[in-house]
């Protein structure tokens, strides 16, 4: 098993006993074995979706414990395929993609209709696919940033698909039309069986306001959450929240002095609180990004994953810091997460 504290130094003491005290865990609705049956049966799901979402509750090590370790690899259309796939050229193969995240022990893959559909036959059966349905390429110049879809939702069901993702760039010009797509995708989705899983994500220039990126502000990306819940995600995945105050920054928006003063403190559990709060109190689950790789990656990782999790979060979506490695290390790096994720001593602030 992973040494949480040692992996957390000197933070340790201060992630690991830390209470809420804004918005207290009683009124979460917390991850745990029974989700699906004690919160998401009073939704309007279809059966065909509990059993989805299911599926991938009851898939690779954290089986059993109602949270989500999940490896995402889109970046060779989010990002080029050589700026993401150079560091580890195997990843240009979509089997060793589906080949880690087994091995790594995840409850599922998401990725292109391409990457998966390379391989759907031999892996669909296996581990549960999500198809992400919409990217942003980077091949336009000069660099145009908007979520087009590159997929439809009946191809990932025939593919054997349990789930579909998309993104909204919540904030930006697109995002209006992008908010209709995916809404209609979602509802398609649901109609067939499958599970949704909205990036809900920020992106405007103004949102870096004199030195501070408010793209991880608690109370942008709180809001960014409950648009995604609007729209019927069934999980919602979410930067950490490293900061606050991005609307009265910014100078926009509405707002309320307890969102500054009571409501959501300064700790940075408190900041993802707010985000899990978001989520119509965790009622949909809130999943954060495990963040780009760099020279201190396995700590990185642990610290997103104990503060999601003692935030009332439902688990870690890791990409680059995994597949950027050779596939052991990533595989170690992905157990490390799911390790935050089962241990007993780790509980919600």
């Amino acid at each position: 098993m992973t040494d949480i504290t040692a992996i957390l130094g000197d933070e340790a003491e201060t992630l690991l006993t830390h209470t809420c005290q804004g918005i207290a865990k009683d009124l979460l609705q917390l991850p745990g074995p029974d989700f699906v049956e004690r919160v998401m049966i009073a939704s309007d799901r279809k059966p065909g979706v509990l059993r989805s979402l299911q599926a991938l509750f009851d898939h690779g090590r954290l089986a059993g414990t109602g949270y989500l370790s999940i490896l995402p690899v889109d970046q060779g259309v989010e990002h080029s395929g050589g700026a993401s796939f150079a560091p580890n050229p195997i990843y240009f193969d979509p089997e060793n993609i589906v080949r880690l995240a087994i091995e790594g022990g995840c409850n599922g893959v998401a990725s292109t209709l391409g990457v998966l559909g390379a391989i759907g036959r031999r892996y669909a059966h296996r581990i549960p696919f999500i198809v992400k349905l919409n990217h942003n390429e980077l091949l336009t110049y000069p660099s145009l940033y908007d979520q087009t879809l590159f997929a439809a939702v009946d191809q990932a069901f025939d593919m054997g698909a349990v789930a579909v993702g998309a993104t909204v760039y919540f904030g930006s010009e697109e995002s209006r039309r992008q908010i209709q797509e995916v809404s209609e995708a979602f509802q398609h989705a649901h109609e067939l069986g499958m599970a949704t899983v909205l990036w809900a994500y920020l992106r405007n220039s103004a949102f870096k306001h004199e030195g501070t990126d408010y793209h991880t502000a608690a109370d942008l990306t709180g809001q960014a959450n409950h648009l995604g819940a609007t729209i019927e995600a069934d999980l919602v995945k979410q930067k950490q929240a490293t900061t606050n105050g991005g609307f009265k920054a910014i100078g926009f928006g509405k707002t309320h002095p307890r969102m500054y003063d009571g409501l959501i403190g300064s700790h940075p559990i408190d900041l993802v609180r707010y985000q899990v709060a978001n989520c119509y109190m965790g009622r949909v689950g809130m999943i954060n990004s495990g963040g780009p790789s760099g020279k201190d990656d396995l700590h990185q990782v642990v610290r997103t994953a104990v503060i999601n999790k003692r935030a009332g979060g439902m688990g870690l979506i890791t990409g680059r810091k995994s597949f950027q490695k050779p596939m052991q290390e990533g595989v170690s790096l992905l157990n490390a997460v799911q390790d935050v994720y089962s241990s007993s001593l780790i509980s919600v602030a």
